[in-house]
């Protein structure tokens, strides 16, 4: 507590004008780990409604919309429902992360993607991350709910949980850790490696119901997949809030504890930069189809969602209403004149025409000197002119017939006239041929003996 010369010191301080600077070292701070954490608003939580402008106009959740909501998430362990709270409120990187995935994105590549390291971590589990991405209307509305009423969404999942066990259904096993601390349920992993995403029918798994549909246990279990650096976030349920916990001092929690000799730490999600945990408060402005929404009543069958119908028709009037912000604009006209009303669409009187006149871009009136006006010139006399002969059209020349040369086809090559063909004389001539062709060939003279040389003469 100040003593009382404290308090006169800064008195005088104020009354003489001291920066702030100088006011700050008359009062140091104060140390927050010596504070009550239940005594001061978490700085990593929603402020009230109301706080920022953005959310005046917006209709909070009531209590059985929030059950319906997160009834098919509220028994996912701690750790990863943490991270799904905070990447709803990023439902376009949702979709981003998805296509990622389904293209064959490697793992190892999610490191390096520009989105929130909620979205990088959500995107390691697959179901996960097909599910918001499918049903981005729910997404969206869970991202609104916990932006404006993150204690009321946790104290709805504590709600659940309750009703689960109540039922019967919610129990410790292999794969997931069911502990009460202080009348908060946590859900932990049960293995140090892997995390199993449970799989539920939220119309059954509160109300244990029978199972005479197949006999299996009301909460099932796929596969399970690794944990990693990537579940940085945690709850507080004491204190409604998710908080940075980096893997390190006293104050992980006892899944945290198994796991942490077995997970490799990189800066991509152990960072100081993540001890103020955020969330996209813009995911205000998104439109939700309110008939998507219906359909979530599992818990409260009559429940309807006509606030979001609220919402939507609201975002809309702001966006109509929202003044220009054009910088190009701006700086040749004011838009927020209301004179520029007079000439849209329609000509002005004579005085709106005479203001149209003083009126200069910039919302400021601009005087012209008035100008004399200019003496008329007198025109010249024209020459007379002269009288154009008159055109007689002359008749239309009478033609004959159009006459066209024969055709005649051109001669052969050899410059041979042409002749008939007789086949008489060609059969004649083939006859000839044929008996000169049969006759045996004449008979040759026989030649004298030649007589050699070195022969006996008679």
């Amino acid at each position: 507590m100040p003593t009382g010369g404290t308090l006169l010191l800064a008195f005088f301080l104020s009354a003489a004008g001291v920066p702030n600077a100088a006011r700050a070292a008359a009062f140091p701070a104060q140390d927050p780990g010596t504070q009550d954490p239940g005594q001061y608003q978490d700085p990593n939580q929603s402020p009230d409604q109301g706080a920022y402008p953005d959310q005046a106009g917006f209709q909070n959740f009531t209590p059985e919309q929030l059950d319906n909501l997160l009834a098919p998430i509220a028994l996912y362990p701690d750790p990863l429902l943490a991270q799904v709270l905070l990447a709803a409120t990023f439902p376009d990187q949702i979709d981003e992360a998805a296509r990622f995935v389904r293209g064959g994105g490697a793992p190892a590549d999610i490191d390096y993607q520009p989105w929130d390291v909620s979205v990088k971590a959500v995107a390691r589990y697959p179901s996960v991350l097909d599910m918001m991405d499918n049903r981005l209307d729910w997404t969206t509305s869970l991202g609104q709910a916990y932006v404006n009423q993150s204690t009321d969404v946790q104290e709805s999942i504590q709600r659940l949980r309750a009703m689960a066990h109540d039922a019967g259904t919610l129990e410790s096993g292999p794969q997931m850790q069911v502990v009460e601390q202080d009348g908060n349920w946590c859900i932990w992993p049960a293995q140090p490696q892997f995390i199993y995403v449970p799989v539920y029918d939220p119309a059954v798994v509160f109300f244990g119901r029978p199972r005479v549909w197949f006999g299996g246990p009301f909460i099932s279990f796929g596969v399970g997949f690794p944990i990693g650096a990537w579940f940085n976030y945690d709850f507080d349920w004491g204190h409604h809030r998710i908080f940075y916990h980096g893997w390190e001092g006293g104050h992980l929690a006892p899944w945290a504890v198994r796991s942490r000799p077995y997970v490799h730490i990189t800066n991509v999600y152990v960072n100081d930069r993540y001890r103020n945990v955020e969330f996209n408060r813009t995911v205000n402005n998104r439109r939700v189809n309110v008939e998507n929404l219906n359909r979530y009543n599992s818990i409260h069958r009559d429940v309807r969602y006509s606030n979001v119908a609220v919402n939507n028709l609201q975002r809309q009037s702001d966006r109509n209403q929202r003044p220009m912000n054009n910088a190009t604009l701006q700086r040749n006209i004011n838009p927020n004149d209301p004179r520029l009303n007079n000439f849209r669409g329609r000509e002005g009187t004579p005085a709106q025409e005479a203001g149209r006149q003083q009126f200069q871009p910039g919302g400021q009136p601009q005087f012209r000197p008035q100008t004399q006006p200019r003496p008329e010139v007198q025109q010249r006399p024209q020459p007379e002119s002269k009288p154009q002969p008159e055109f007689k059209p002359q008749p239309p020349v009478q033609r004959g017939p159009e006459v066209r040369p024969q055709y005649t086809p051109p001669r052969s090559a050899y410059n041979v006239e042409p002749r008939p063909f007789d086949p008489r004389q060609s059969s004649a001539r083939g006859q000839v041929s044929r008996q000169e062709m049969s006759r045996p060939p004449a008979a040759r003279p026989s030649s004298a003996p030649r007589g050699g040389g070195g022969g006996k003469r008679p």
